[in-house]
């Protein structure tokens, strides 16, 4: 049995299948490097922002997602903290650029997005 072989290993990532090095220092010249697509949600497309309400995982509990948000670090913060205040509410900003505010806001965020320039989709019933 051969030990060279690298069945799982969660130390590195991804591996190239012809060398085995990880996939970001991979020299092969038959095999490209896999790079990672941007994150960029469904409700993207066509470029609008998603204004929606979830329960899943909170115990029956509310919170309102923003998606979509062409932002990305201090400037989605600071409109994460905005829209938090606006609403007089709590929340997070999730690793993938999903801003959570704890309640039903849906309505409120809608028309302060709007007002920001913002082309706005509300989802949900």
């Amino acid at each position: 049995m051969s030990g060279s072989r690298i069945v799982y290993s969660t130390d590195a990532g991804r591996r190239c299948p012809e060398c085995g090095r990880p996939a970001a220092e991979c020299r092969c010249k038959r095999s490209k490097p896999a790079v990672a697509a941007p994150l960029r949600s469904p409700q993207t497309r066509d470029g609008s922002v998603l204004v929606a309400r979830e329960t899943q995982g909170r115990g029956g509990k509310g919170v309102t997602v923003v998606s979509g948000l062409p932002l990305a670090g201090t400037e989605l913060e600071a409109l994460a903290k905005q829209l938090k205040q606006r609403c007089g509410s709590g929340g997070k900003l999730r690793e993938d650029g999903v801003i959570e505010i704890q309640g039903e806001h849906r309505d409120r965020l809608v028309v302060e997005l709007g007002k920001l320039g913002y082309r706005v989709k509300r989802a949900g019933g």
